[in-house]
């Protein structure tokens, strides 16, 4: 009796949702317990390849290789020669493979990206994908096997024009001739800091000539003076895809000169959800910085090409005076000839865009609209900084060096550590 009281006592005294579950719903079941999945087995990592075996034969390709990288505008105590040869001179291969790898990569790297390091070209934003890690390694097996050393060394040159002049004036000049030597080697090594194939159309942009131009198959199409950015807005070095241009386009003020332009007539401010001015804007017209049409050449830097309104700077000799924008005169002609080239792709719907001819392109200016026009063929734009041109007679023409660049990559140039102290090919990518 006492029990069954204690009983009923607790039943009255409990929540009534469990009241409820103790005396009409029976007790849940405890969950099965489950059996643990087993993670996936990674795959196993393979080992990495043996080292590349080098024979006598090959360290000599290798050897003269690097005796004749004066002509490229290297150093060739930069490699070593003198471990080279011991390691030659030792008989054991395990030795003059490990010294003969250790320079090829140092001389592979140098010939296809240069010499001077990203951090001492100033302003260099070119991607290089000539070579990494893993096609330096492919290079080398391949070179070995085929007992190419040196043709797979020299098939890592640039194939520009420009740089074989470079190349030829180096040799004709005087060996007493120092600074126009370093100046020849820079600018040789600058051509190495770009991709060795630029494509078969691309726009080249050289700051210190202060020229655009567009190359087709080598050859030169047309040839377009050019104002760059000012001393303290300098323009950057850079490799953008241009897509179309943009007719009749509107101004996005740069913030570091907002203050210059706020609130003044011709500029329209764009306010936030708050009311608040976010940025200030030209609308297009007669007077817009930017002219009648704009490149569209998405970079982080916010660089492209564009037109002007102040043509007369075109005849100037110095024309140092944008905020980092290539100002190009008869940019309209330029994009006449590239939106005209080439087939437009049809729509979703089957349909094929109008063809961007002459006419409609001045239709489209004079009606002050702003329009994108997309080129049929997108092609890579170059903005560079070569201070120095060969000519065909083995004579330099030089461009003043308005960034002051020249002389800090010169020491750079000739600075550089030593192999081999640095050159593993885990680093040839962050050039």
């Amino acid at each position: 009796m006492r029990f069954k009281g204690l009983l009923l006592f607790t039943a009255l005294m409990a929540p009534a949702g469990l009241a409820i579950a103790q005396t009409g719903v029976p007790a849940a079941k405890p969950a099965q317990a489950t059996t643990p999945v087993a993670p996936p087995v990674a795959a196993p990592v393979p080992p990495p390849p043996p080292p590349a075996v080098w024979t006598p034969l090959d360290a000599n390709q290798l050897l003269m290789a690097i005796m004749t990288s004066a002509k490229e505008g290297l150093d060739p105590r930069d490699y070593d020669t003198a471990g080279l040869i011991s390691a030659m001179s030792a008989g054991d291969p395990i030795l003059l493979s490990a010294a003969a790898t250790e320079r090829f990569n140092a001389l592979s790297n140098d010939l296809a990206l240069g010499r001077v390091k990203r951090a001492d070209r100033q302003n260099w934003f070119v991607p290089d994908p000539d070579l990494d890690a893993a096609k330096q390694d492919t290079l080398l097996r391949a070179a070995l096997a085929q007992h190419r050393v040196g043709e797979a060394l020299t098939g890592l040159l640039p194939t520009h024009p420009q740089y074989a002049a470079l190349r030829h004036a180096l040799e004709v000049t005087p060996k007493g001739e120092t600074d126009k030597i370093n100046r020849i080697r820079l600018n040789m090594d600058r051509w190495r800091w770009l991709p060795r194939d630029l494509g078969e159309r691309y726009i080249i942009v050289n700051v210190p000539a202060y020229t655009a131009a567009l190359v087709e198959n080598g050859q030169t199409v047309s040839r377009h003076r050019a104002v760059a950015g000012a001393i303290k807005t300098q323009t950057p070095q850079l490799m953008a895809v241009a897509t179309g241009v943009i007719l009749n386009p509107w101004w996005e003020v740069p913030p570091s000169i907002t203050k210059e332009v706020a609130g003044k007539p011709g500029y329209v401010s764009l306010k936030g959800p708050d009311g608040k001015i976010l940025r200030w804007r030209q609308p297009p017209g007669p007077r817009n910085a930017l002219g009648q049409i704009k490149f569209v050449m998405y970079n982080p830097h916010n660089i492209y090409l564009h037109d002007t309104t102040a043509k007369t700077l075109f005849d100037a000799k110095s024309r140092a005076y944008s905020h980092g924008c290539i100002r190009t005169e008869h940019i309209l002609l330029l994009a006449e000839k590239l939106l005209g080239e080439g087939t437009y792709a049809p729509a979703a719907d089957g349909t094929v865009p109008a063809a961007w001819t002459p006419e409609r392109i001045k239709e489209t200016v004079a009606s002050q609209k702003t329009v994108q026009a997309n080129f049929p063929k997108p092609l890579p734009v170059y903005i560079v900084y070569m201070s120095s041109a060969a000519l065909q007679d083995g004579s330099i023409k030089d461009y003043a060096d308005i960034y002051k660049k020249d002389g800090k990559v010169i020491a750079a140039l000739n600075n550089a550590p030593k192999t081999p102290q640095a050159k593993t090919p885990d680093k040839v990518a962050s050039r």
